[in-house]
This record gives C-alpha cells, sequence and structure tokens, in this order.
C-alpha cells in the first residue's frame, strides 16, 4: 500500500456483521496422551492454504433447515451444530453417534460433497447418526479486521475417546485437506515454534489453551473441554509464527484494507520489538500497550520500515507510552527522528531470535524488511489483501522489481504484509507480483513504442485487461512505469508526451 495520491477520492467501505462460522476441535485418547484432530489444508483453498487447521466451514440455510427438521438441535448454537456435523459427513466422512465415532457410507458422502443441500433429507433417512449431546462449543473469535469481511467462528469440541475406537479416515472423497494429523498440542507447537509446520493463527492459540488447562485437569479432556467453555476467554493474541505476533492498528490507508499490521518481533521470552506502531487513535493505543504487557519478553526499541504516513504513528503518544528508541533508516531519520539507522544486511539479535535488516527501495526509499527463521516481515513489499502502488516520484518500479526478485530468493517460510493477513505460499505471492508488474511494465513500453504519446492514451492501452480499475490511480501507476522507463534511459519525456529514447522529434 502507500498514501493515496494527491486528488483521488477512495470510497471507505462499511464492515458488514461477521460471518458466521464452525470448526471441529477434535481430540482423542492418543499413547501419548491426548492428541488433537489438525488437517492440511490444500494450496489452491482461499483460505490458509498450505497450514494445518481445523476442519470446518461457513454456517448456511442447510443448517438452518436441519436444526428446523431434525431432532436435538437446541439453544443458541444449535446452527453451528447442524454447520459442523456437515462439514464433518464432507470433509472427515465421520458421524458421531451414541457408541461414538462411525464413518458415513462412501456414497452418502458423495452425495453431500456434490451437493450440501443432500445432508438434510440424507440424515431424515438415517443413512447416518447426527448424535448432538457430545459436542460442546469450546469458544468463540471474531477474525482480525485484515480485510472487509471477518468471521465470527464457533470452535467446536467432541472427545471420541480411545483412539482405537476412532475409524480411519479417508481423504479421497474430498479436496479441502491433503493430509491429516492425530498428534499432542505440545507436540504440534513445538514444531510449529521450530517453523517446521504452518499453523493457523487461532488454531495455535486454542492449543495454548488446551494444554495449559490439561495441566491443570489431570490431563482429562473433557474436564478441560468442560473447563475452557465455561470460562470468559481473554484477549488472545495473534501469532502468526513464533516469534511474530501481530496487531492490526486502525489506519487511513488503501482499501479495501483499513488497518496496518503493527508486529511484535522477537523472542517469546526475551527482547522483541514493535515493528510499525501505526496507531494515532486511543483505542490503537491500548491494543498495542496491552500486547506489549501480554508478552513475555522485553521491549527494546519500535522499527518502521518506512515513512509512509499509514506506517509511522503518533510519535509523542507512542514515546510516552513505551519509552524505547526508534529505530529506521537513514531516509526514514528524515522525518522521524530515530534514536538508531539500521542498514542493509545488518543483524538484529532478538533474545535467541537473529533478524536480518534488508533495504528494500522501490516502494518507497528505505523501506525494510526483517528476515528470519520465522519468515519475511515485508512491510509494503507485498500485501496480503489489496495492491501496492509504486508512488512516480519517490518509488521505482525497476528497483521494486528487483527487490522482489531479492526477496523471493531468500526462500522465506511465510510473509508478514503490513496490510492483510499472513502468506502463507511466498513463493506464490512473489510469482504473481513479478509476473503481473513486469506484463504492465512492458505494456506500457509497448504503447508508447506504437506511437502513443499522451499518460491517458497509453494508460488506456496498458490497463485494457483491467477495465474496473480506478482511473486516477491507473494513471498514477501508468506515470510510475514511465519514469522507471526514463531512468533506465528507454523512455523520454517532452512537453508532457512520452517517446522512445532518441525517437522524440
Amino acid at each position: 500500500m502507500s498514501e493515496v495520491p494527491d486528488g483521488v477520492s477512495l470510497s471507505s467501505f462499511e464492515r458488514r456483521p461477521p460471518r458466521p462460522t464452525a470448526t471441529m476441535t477434535m481430540t482423542r485418547d492418543g499413547d501419548e496422551g491426548v492428541e488433537v484432530l489438525l488437517g492440511l489444508r490444500s494450496e489452491t483453498m482461499a483460505a490458509f492454504p498450505g497450514y494445518w487447521a481445523f476442519p470446518g466451514g461457513g454456517l448456511s440455510r442447510v443448517d438452518g433447515a436441519a436444526v428446523e427438521s431434525l431432532e436435538g438441535f437446541e439453544g443458541p448454537e444449535a446452527k453451528a451444530i447442524a454447520c459442523i456435523l456437515r462439514e464433518m459427513s464432507e470433509e472427515l466422512g465421520l458421524a458421531p453417534s451414541e457408541n461414538g465415532l462411525v464413518s458415513i457410507p462412501l456414497d452418502a458422502r458423495q452425495q453431500i460433497i456434490a451437493d450440501k443441500h443432500r445432508y438434510l433429507p440424507l440424515a431424515q433417512e438415517g443413512a447416518f447418526p447426527y448424535e448432538t449431546s457430545s459436542l460442546r462449543v469450546l469458544s468463540h473469535r471474531i477474525t482480525p479486521p485484515f480485510g472487509p469481511i471477518q468471521f465470527d467462528n464457533a470452535f467446536m469440541h467432541y472427545h471420541a475417546g480411545p483412539q482405537e475406537n476412532v475409524p480411519e479416515i479417508d481423504l479421497e472423497p474430498q479436496t479441502e485437506f491433503t493430509e491429516i494429523m492425530w498428534d499432542t498440542p505440545n507436540n504440534i507447537l513445538a514444531r510449529w515454534a521450530k517453523h517446521e509446520i504452518k499453523v493457523a493463527p487461532p488454531v495455535v492459540t486454542l492449543l495454548m489453551e488446551i494444554e495449559r488447562t490439561l495441566e491443570r485437569k489431570e490431563r482429562d479432556m473433557v474436564r478441560a473441554a468442560q473447563d475452557i467453555s465455561e470460562r470468559l476467554p481473554g484477549r488472545r493474541s495473534i501469532l502468526f509464527a513464533h516469534g511474530v505476533e501481530v496487531v492490526p492498528v486502525k489506519t487511513a490507508t488503501l482499501p479495501p484494507a483499513d488497518h496496518t499490521n503493527c508486529y511484535l518481533v522477537g523472542d517469546p521470552e526475551g527482547e522483541f520489538i514493535l515493528v510499525d506502531p501505526a496507531s494515532h487513535l486511543r483505542e490503537g493505543m491500548e491494543d498495542l500497550a496491552n500486547a506489549v504487557e501480554r508478552h513475555n519478553g522485553r521491549l527494546i526499541a519500535m522499527m518502521f520500515t518506512h515513512s509512509h504516513a499509514d506506517h509511522i504513528g503518533d510519535i509523542g503518544l507512542l514515546r510516552e507510552a513505551f519509552d524505547v528508541p526508534i529505530w529506521g533508516s537513514d531516509y526514514t531519520s528524515q522525518t522521524v527522528a530515530c534514536d538508531r539507522i539500521l542498514i542493509d544486511g545488518e543483524t538484529l539479535k532478538l533474545g535467541n531470535q537473529n533478524w536480518q535488516v534488508l533495504i528494500t527501495p522501490g516502494h518507497h526509499p528505505g523501506h525494510i524488511c526483517l528476515s528470519g527463521d520465522a519468515g519475511l516481515i515485508a512491510g509494503d513489499m507485498v500485501a496480503g489483501i489489496g495492491t501496492i502502488l509504486i508512488p512516480p516520484h519517490t518509488g521505482d518500479m525497476n528497483i521494486y522489481m528487483e527487490q522482489l526478485e531479492r526477496l523471493k530468493n531468500l526462500n522465506p517460510h511465510l510473509l508478514f504484509p503490513s496490510h492483510g493477513p499472513v502468506i502463507a505460499l511466498p513463493d506464490h505471492k512473489f510469482n504473481h507480483y513479478l509476473s503481473h508488474r513486469k506484463a504492465r511494465h512492458d505494456a506500457v513500453f509497448a504503447a508508447v513504442k506504437a506511437g502513443l504519446q499522451t499518460l491517458p492514451e497509453i494508460t488506456k492501452v496498458a490497463y485494457s485487461n483491467t477495465p474496473n480499475a480506478h482511473p486516477i490511480l491507473s494513471e498514477d501507476q501508468t506515470l510510475s512505469h514511465l519514469m522507471s522507463h526514463q531512468r533506465a534511459g528507454l523512455l523520454v519525456e517532452h512537453s508532457s508526451k512520452w517517446y522512445v529514447n532518441n525517437a522524440k522529434p
């Protein structure tokens, strides 16, 4: 993202109420203790591709009809229970019965996968059981405001008993999960902390809560689940990775984003820094202060990736709240009083973690990324939602693409953007950005080579495949491409007209 160009008025969007969803935290008694079921989401999935997550999905009219037509669905969570039973039938091929979990007949499962509306008539025909009394709602959580759509998720729980009583799960009929895993919360969290696997952030914090509660309840999962469900949940951290926590801060940025991600980066029990504490509002300041207070480590600095307004908070209030030095690049120090100038290639030792400083201009001079075992703090080099603008006068499209190639070659575990959710498949994101920008870059040059000279007519041709793009932003980005070609010596500008170099009359 970046500051919106002068003269551009972008209509803000109103957030709709969160969409209701439900996920299943299924447990069993294994050889090493309580085990939890996770599925590896296919890389083709829109949400959390390549992550280990709970089965589940969105509540629908089908689930409302099931509540009205089937026995045993009562109370405010009835629709969520109906939803998770349907999702279990599709994704796992399992159903709870009075005698424990049973496999759903393959034909019935295939019908539901093909058309979820088939769930209700099949249940009414007795094709499979739908016992509800053993399901419990552990908690609810509304997803952070990373994008225009939020979800109010009900975390359901079902304890399946001894592992020998749990049927084998056949993933063949469905396409959401490519693998399944039964393991203890401790083992899953240990692998996650070593960056061996990617686990969805809400799953991480719930596994932590389960493990803490099992310790208090003599490793009895049924008692632990009851305890969790009866307690009011506290404010949970959003853990993108071990050593990377995020606090979304309300900012005036480029829609559809309306928040900037502030990251707590560093050792969870050692030194850490705040990256892009962009808050100007009391609510955002309180969120940051609460996150710092919850953290088990010691805050040693605030760092800004760059000096765009949607990344720089109220410096006076930030210094008053945290009383720690400010770090930034030499360019950022021209507008923000930095106590330490960071240089390309230096290493920040934050407790037991090392993060390398990368100066990555292109979007903005002096832009900083941080590279560590957990992944890449990417700033505005990429976005989890929306697009990245390259300002014509302070940015450079050629340099931006060179820096994208540099970052791609690091092969980061995850990408932590300033706007939007964590990016689980960095290579896919970099390839998309590079191919998209290069195609536009070439189209702009080709338009000038074909004889087009004015910015509007060049824009019209270069953006012919994107007719719904904002007209002023399209011209702004076309100008950025033109000026990058000019800096490279390929184009020249004269009297607001553009020519191939050595072709100007």
